[in-house]
């Protein structure tokens, strides 16, 4: 028969293995399910195992590799008492407790393992253009993140690709680094809202490229340039850059969730209520990280979610369970 566990935690990112973390010192014997290694976004350590080097988290003036950082999050959660599984979670079921979960065969008639708690941390993932060698150049040249990478390209040349918010805010903010940073959106006039554009296309550092995409990322172990294909000739350009920011989106990975859990109009898990930041809509279910926050998706960030998700997880358990 299946044991069944304090906390189960899903991901193993900044917030699931904060968590860990949290729970472990808890004396609560957290299990992580981590994932299976990938070269996506929802791969064990999250987003940071794709990223080289990380300037912006606390306590590590010099910088530390992203999966180094990773790394030391893991050590510590073991170090506590966390047990950690690279195994891929197929299906939960929230409709009783205690709650259960599959790894393998959804379709299994048992499941893999029981929780009295679950600590959901899976993630989100950027969208992407899906050019050849773009995963390999992660961290290389081509990010996701102006915030966290910005700082890398001051005075170079670099690009945006995207006509939305979240594209003009980043070439706006990147302009306090690049001398030049091109706007490259595939149709004849941005989505982002009239102020943004304003101030974005006002900004003699931002030149804007209509009815384009990017069809090639040039460069070997380095982004070099790009390739530009106009979207109503199909007439090819080369764009010298270092660097290519790619700001067309993000994707929650809450497939697991869906029907299962309130999520929001863009996929994401919805938290709050009854005093806990991170409670979703039920009873003993906790959400910390990108697969909730479509803000601010820092690893500082989802590392203090996934401290709050453990603390109202334990408090939860004590007055609901252990009491």
């Amino acid at each position: 028969m299946t044991t069944t566990r304090n906390v189960i935690i899903i991901g193993s990112g900044p917030a699931g293995l904060t968590a860990a973390i949290y729970t472990a010192r808890a004396n609560l014997a957290p299990l992580v399910l981590e994932g299976e290694p990938s070269s996506t976004s929802d791969q064990p350590g999250g987003q940071l195992m794709l990223t080289t080097e990380v300037e912006n988290f606390p306590g590590f003036p010099e910088g530390v590799m992203g999966p180094d950082l990773m790394q030391r999050f893991r050590d510590q959660a073991i170090r506590f008492g966390a047990e950690t599984k690279m195994e891929k979670v197929s299906r939960i079921e929230v409709g009783s407790r205690p709650f259960e979960v599959w790894v393998g065969d959804p379709d299994a008639p048992e499941p893999t393992y029981r929780a009295e708690a679950l600590v959901l941390s899976t993630g989100a993932r950027s969208l992407m253009l899906g050019l050849p060698n773009e995963h390999e150049l992660i961290g290389h040249g081509v990010s996701t993140c102006a915030t966290c990478d910005g700082f890398f390209f001051r005075g170079h040349e670099i690009a945006v690709v995207g006509g939305g918010d979240s594209a003009v805010e980043e070439a706006t903010f990147l302009t306090k680094f690049a001398d030049k940073v091109h706007l490259i959106h595939r149709r004849d006039e941005l989505r982002a809202s009239k102020i943004m554009q304003d101030r974005a296309l006002s900004n003699e550092k931002i030149v804007p490229h209509w009815n384009a995409q990017v069809a090639e990322i040039q460069g070997d172990g380095r982004v070099t340039g790009v390739v530009l294909e106009d979207t109503v000739t199909g007439e090819r350009s080369d764009l010298a850059v270092t660097g290519l920011f790619v700001a067309i989106g993000h994707r929650p990975n809450t497939d697991l969730f869906i029907d299962k859990l309130d999520l929001d109009d863009n996929g994401y898990l919805v938290t709050g209520r009854d005093g806990m930041a991170t409670a979703t809509s039920i009873d003993g279910v906790f959400g910390c990280g990108d697969v909730q926050d479509h803000t601010y998706r820092q690893a500082i960030t989802a590392s203090g979610s996934g401290c709050s998700a453990a603390i109202d997880a334990e408090r939860w358990l004590e007055a609901n369970v252990h009491s």
